[in-house]
């Protein structure tokens, strides 16, 4: 399964975007969509995962959890906006750790994309950075991968400059 993964659109979902994610079978999206308009369009294009962050409003909060927990091809995976990264993760996040990590951890907020391995809990930490035109990173990122039979592989970075449709 091809997964596109994205975070902090605040309300962008362009051409480039929809160029990388073309080949994807889901999108999954960590928070900060922007506005329910922005889901809505990211919904039509392809399937999509995806928690609610911060600056979302009730109009999203109603239809996305604060926290995703599913499994996808034998993954474990838990999706929330804020939760750190690792050996600095949220307290309520770092609970659910003792109790059952997940295989894939996902969060986004930081606007700073992060691919780290967290040797104490045994699992993949992601954040996509920022998707969208507006926070404070300069370059928007997102990223795509594979999912297997309990495997993730084939992981890619997308990078664009802000402000440029």
């Amino acid at each position: 399964m091809k997964i596109g993964l994205l975070s902090d659109t605040h309300g962008t979902f362009d051409d480039k975007l929809k160029r990388f994610f073309a080949d994807v079978d889901e999108i999954w999206h960590a928070g900060d969509f922007g506005n329910i308009e922005t889901a809505d369009a990211i919904a039509a294009f392809k399937p999509l995962r995806g928690v609610y962050g911060n600056i979302d409003g009730q109009d999203v909060r109603i239809i996305y959890p604060k926290i995703l927990r599913f499994d996808c091809q034998k993954i474990d995976v838990m999706i929330t906006h804020i939760g750190g990264y690792p050996s600095h993760y949220e307290k309520e996040i770092y609970k659910d750790f003792f109790k059952k990590p997940p295989k894939l951890f996902i969060c986004g907020h930081s606007h700073i994309l992060k691919v780290m391995f967290d040797k104490q809990f045994h699992f993949l930490h992601i954040n996509p950075g920022g998707a969208g035109n507006y926070g404070i990173h300069i370059v928007r990122t997102a990223t795509r991968f594979e999912i297997n039979d309990g495997n993730i592989a084939n992981l890619e970075i997308g990078e664009w400059k802000r402000g440029v449709m």
